[in-house]
């Protein structure tokens, strides 16, 4: 299988460079990911600089700009062949809950689906890293039964595995997004000219984390597997929001 494999934490990552073992192994992959560690990125296209591609030592390819920008230059203008999926990681760190709306990993799996291509993220949910292996091994799995199994043309796989070796796991649970709290306030400091700067604060604590959502697998020691649409509309609100526009 032609594999396009990209993430946000940048082209120099260990989780990046233990996924690309596992599934080269098997599989035909091009790694195109961002220069730089671009997290929070979300769904950002670079609009105002042209991208640049470099290919490293090591047969990466680095790129200018974020992780969409990587699976949108790979799949349209770099790549002689489309790739057949689309897999953006291993993050260094969770991907749970809200994280989705933020997350780089979680956007270019998504700018993938947008292609029209099968897609899936996955993340390790710790930031210093640990047992990458155990990831990849997951998304070797489970690539193993997508051409049996497709996945739906609006949807994308959000996978979140605890940081412990291949047999402590539980297992794999489908899951639901779980919710946080508010986040914390934003912290203020100051530069060495003592101008103000402000620092973003911790995530918020889990709001809604019970049976079922992929909050409650990862603290039971199962990874969890999402997932997610690309389409947002909500559509239980179609109906009564026609009933009173119509008034207007």
């Amino acid at each position: 299988m032609r594999i396009l494999l990209s993430n946000d934490d940048g082209v120099h990552a260990d989780g990046l460079a233990s996924l690309y073992q596992e599934l080269a192994a098997q599989h035909d992959v091009t790694v195109i990911a961002p220069d730089r560690n671009c997290s929070g990125a979300s769904n950002a296209l670079s609009l105002q600089q042209p991208l640049r591609i470099q290919k490293m030592n090591n047969g990466f390819y680095a790129v200018n700009g974020t992780p969409s920008d990587c699976v949108h230059l790979g799949i349209n203008s770099f790549m002689q062949d489309d790739p057949q999926l689309v897999v953006s990681g291993i993050n260094h760190g969770a991907n749970l809950g809200d994280d989705v709306i933020y997350s780089g990993t979680v956007a270019a799996a998504t700018e993938g689906r947008y292609m029209g291509l099968p897609a899936i993220a996955v993340s390790l949910c710790n930031y210093q890293g640990g047992h990458f292996a155990t990831a990849a091994r997951i998304v070797g799995d489970i690539i193993r039964h997508l051409g049996a199994h497709p996945l739906a043309a609006d949807q994308i796989l959000n996978i979140n595995v605890p940081d412990l070796p291949y047999d402590q796991l539980k297992g794999i649970q489908v899951t639901r997004q779980g919710r946080r709290h508010r986040a914390e306030s934003m912290l203020k400091s100051q530069d060495p000219w003592g101008r103000e700067i402000y620092w973003y604060g911790k995530v918020g604590q889990e709001q809604d984390a019970g049976p079922g959502t992929d909050f409650h697998a990862i603290a039971k020691g199962y990874c969890s597997v999402t997932p997610l649409s690309v389409d947002m509309t909500a559509y239980q609100s179609l109906e009564e929001m026609q009933s009173w526009i119509e008034k207007l």
